[in-house]
């Protein structure tokens, strides 16, 4: 995994070593924007599963004549719920990346 070759690089950076140290203290919080990058990706793929449900439900039962308001109703909650929290992530990940911590002299 890259994570691993990465962490095993810089386990072998001294701490004398100034100018490669920080990035073994950086590591944790890059760790923890990734990890909030994949969390906001999952969540915009299950938003958009949803609405594309929400499409088909919403065209079979139309079709049907049945009735369809309740379940359009659920997978448009459903959606718009997954794509907050996947916007939640991302804006949560995007304050860290534009922090002081990335702008080194």
């Amino acid at each position: 995994m890259p994570g691993d070759v990465a962490g095993v690089i810089l386990n072998g950076v001294s701490d004398d070593d100034a100018a490669r140290s920080r990035l073994k203290t950086d590591l944790p919080r890059l760790m923890r924007r990734a990890a909030m990058m994949n969390r906001a990706i999952f969540w915009a793929v299950v938003a958009s599963i949803a609405a594309t449900i929400l499409v088909i439900v919403a065209f079979l039962t139309a079709f049907f004549q049945l009735q369809h308001e309740r379940g359009v109703a659920i997978f448009f909650m459903i959606s718009r719920g997954a794509f907050t929290i996947s916007l939640v992530d991302f804006a949560r990940e995007v304050r860290i990346a534009l922090s002081e911590f990335d702008h080194y002299a």
